[in-house]
């Protein structure tokens, strides 16, 4: 089977997620475009294959949930493309690929970062299938004027609950990116989330 392309122009397309990505942890909630031309093998979606590509190299260790995992060609692209090792323990990867976000497991679950490193901790990057900047959670917190409105789906079931834990452990914890076709929003884990 033929390996699919990464980037077609990898500096420019490379930056350009880079600074989607930046910009949805800088303003937590508000959607990012990102149109990014990637046919990756699935259930790697564009968006999520866009990050890994633009995020992660040979020092950056990428776990993948199971729904990726069981697809070797996934796996494969990766590392080809970003010379990534993909890690079997969670605890492991600087980055998690989730194509399942409702059977996520348990945030506690990746790497938190160390009082001395928080920065040691691990992004997840989730591929939702709906986002949008109405209904959904309350955010507050830095990056946000006043509050914000998230919807997004699927999520664990626990969302809220997860995100609370999460903020509740800063400056250690998990930063969280949900990607929908074409749009990235951002969630650091200075984010307070409530039901909205």
């Amino acid at each position: 089977m033929a390996l699919a392309p990464g980037l077609s122009d990898p500096v420019h397309d490379g930056q350009a997620v880079f600074r989607a990505v930046m910009d949805a942890l800088a303003r937590p909630g508000r959607i990012q475009a990102m149109a990014i031309a990637l046919a990756p093998p699935p259930p790697l979606t564009p968006e999520l294959a866009a990050v890994a590509l633009a995020l992660t190299d040979a020092d950056a260790p990428v776990w993948l949930d199971p729904a990726l995992a069981a697809q070797a060609e996934v796996a494969q692209f990766l590392r080809f493309h970003t010379g990534a090792p993909i890690v079997a323990e969670s605890e492991a990867a600087a980055f998690a690929l989730i194509a399942d976000p409702a059977r996520c497991p348990d945030f506690s679950r990746f790497a938190q970062g160390e009082p001395a490193y928080p920065d040691r901790s691990a992004t997840l990057v989730m591929a939702v299938e709906a986002l949008a900047e109405a209904g959904g959670v309350i955010l507050e917190g830095p990056g946000i004027r006043g509050q914000a409105r998230l919807s997004a789906s699927p999520l664990p079931a626990d969302f809220v609950a997860r995100m609370g834990r999460n903020r509740a452990a800063f400056p250690l914890g998990i930063d969280l990116l949900l990607t929908a076709p074409g749009r990235i929003a951002g969630l650091p884990r200075s984010t307070r989330v409530t039901e909205g």
